[in-house]
């Protein structure tokens, strides 16, 4: 059993699957222990979409995201500390991770400059000129008051001349160490991200980097970032496979922005213990279902008098309580409550697929586990 403990957070990595890199761990944070592998969903702007709290404590996730850009520029960080943080503002009494804001910044690659000092761009709500540094990004955090903080880091796109890259990551490592300077709240933790594109060499030069300031003060986990941003699937696994294990064995492992069903168990495989993506949700809200059979389309007229839940192995509300007749009629005719009722499902499947790994890797018969939910994945609708 290895741990860490550090004044934040107590890590602690339970089992392994020999000879393979995929773990079982947990980490205590002030606001609950989180139990890893775990997906988290996310909150961008303080809700996590078409859910209630209420709803999302049913689901049973363990950490959920809030979003430092959207939330700085509205309603304002000032205005969520003055009413105790993010955790009370949304009625979320559960562990949060808030991002640093550098993937929004690079999605605004028209509207923003960047230098050295930070990133100018327009806002998006009403174009006003706004400034964001790794010292503003862990302020905004610090008023947040989520429980992991993320370094402002810069974001390349996927496919990146070289030298390019080379000039964005040392840019972040810069930026690194400005974020560490920056006073945190005492529950809280600091996450350095991890850049480099998929060139291994960079990726390897950049955690040494890294792990120089960790040295000095222990960072409470580290982030692989800039995956899944335009490269080639193959080229993303490629890194992963070489890379995850590489990071900390002592610290939580957080692969960002990745989140369908496949890319979770492949990075659960690598040794990731952290996963967030808005796929469920979005995927929700278009009437794409995630079930255990493979991907539903409730959109199709064959559903139109099924009587059968989404997912006959799901035991989540929507599967328990209505009919995929009912449903389609409700996306058919673009009522809320059907994006809602969908949305529960695909984060209940989500969450239960990266709790039922985290089972199979504590009884040790993860590699069945995972050859047993591919196969069950159907190339045609289930």
């Amino acid at each position: 059993m290895l741990k860490i403990t550090t004044p934040y957070f107590s890590f602690i990595q339970e089992s392994g699957a020999p000879p393979g890199p995929a773990r079982a761990g947990r980490f205590h944070t002030s606001h609950g222990e989180v139990a890893t592998p775990v997906f988290m969903p996310v909150g961008t702007q303080g809700t996590v979409k078409g859910v209630t709290p209420a709803q999302l404590a049913e689901i049973g996730p363990q950490v959920i995201l809030g979003n430092t850009y959207h939330l700085g520029l509205r309603p304002g960080d000032a205005l969520v500390a003055q009413h105790g943080g993010l955790h009370r503002f949304m009625g979320w009494n559960g562990p949060i991770l808030t991002d640093s804001g550098g993937f929004q910044v690079f999605s605004l690659a028209s509207l923003r400059k960047m230098t050295e000092e930070g990133v100018t761009f327009q806002s998006h709500l009403d174009g006003s000129p706004q400034f964001l540094s790794p010292e503003r990004s862990l302020e905004i955090q610090r008023n947040l008051g989520s429980d992991i903080c993320m370094a402002l880091d810069e974001c390349p796109p996927g496919r990146i001349e070289r030298a390019k890259l080379e000039a964005s990551m040392a840019r972040t490592t810069r930026w690194l160490a400005r974020s560490r300077a920056v006073p945190l709240q005492p529950h809280q933790g600091l996450f350095a991200i991890n850049q480099g594109g998929t060139h291994l060499d960079l990726r390897r030069r950049h955690l040494e980097e890294a792990m120089e300031q960790d040295a000095k003060t222990p960072f409470q986990g580290f982030a692989v970032g800039g995956l899944s941003v335009g490269e080639p699937k193959p080229e993303m696994n490629a890194v992963l496979v070489e890379f995850v294990k590489e990071l900390p064995a002592d610290r939580p492992r957080y692969l960002m922005g990745v989140g369908t069903p496949e890319d979770l168990l492949f990075g659960i495989e690598q040794g990731v213990d952290l996963f967030d993506c808005v796929l469920p949700s979005r995927e929700a809200r278009h009437g794409r279902i995630l079930t255990s059979r493979g991907k539903l389309n409730l959109k199709n007229a064959r559903h139109r008098e099924a009587d059968q839940p989404l997912d006959p192995d799901c035991g989540c509300y929507t599967c328990r309580t209505f009919s995929r007749a009912y449903l389609h009629h409700l996306f058919r005719c673009g009522e809320l409550l059907g994006f809602t009722l969908n949305t529960i499902h695909n984060l209940s499947y989500t969450v239960g697929l990266t709790r039922a790994a985290r089972q199979a890797l504590l009884e040790n018969r993860f590699p069945a586990f995972a050859q047993s939910v591919r196969a069950r994945w159907q190339t045609e609708e289930p």
